[in-house]
């Protein structure tokens, strides 16, 4: 192998590890970011189900509204 042969070989590894670096970081940013939206999906996810639960036990316990009954000539 001539010397121009191995300089270009070892310029393209170079230029490989480098972009493999990058792509490296670039996933672990990704991961941390998807991470992240999930713990967030999560606890918006409890907050609805206990706004949900909260909003079920108001509607058990609150009185009859006039609009919904009859009205006392039927």
């Amino acid at each position: 192998m001539s010397d121009d042969n191995a300089k270009t070989l070892n310029d393209r590894i170079d230029a490989l590890e480098i972009r493999i670096a990058y792509q490296d970081e670039t996933i672990e940013t990704l991961n941390a970011t998807i991470t992240a939206q999930w713990q967030q999906i999560d606890a918006l996810a409890r907050q609805l189900k206990a706004i949900d639960a909260r909003l079920r036990e108001a509607e058990a316990n609150a009185p009859a509204s006039p609009g919904n009954e009859r009205p006392p000539h039927y």
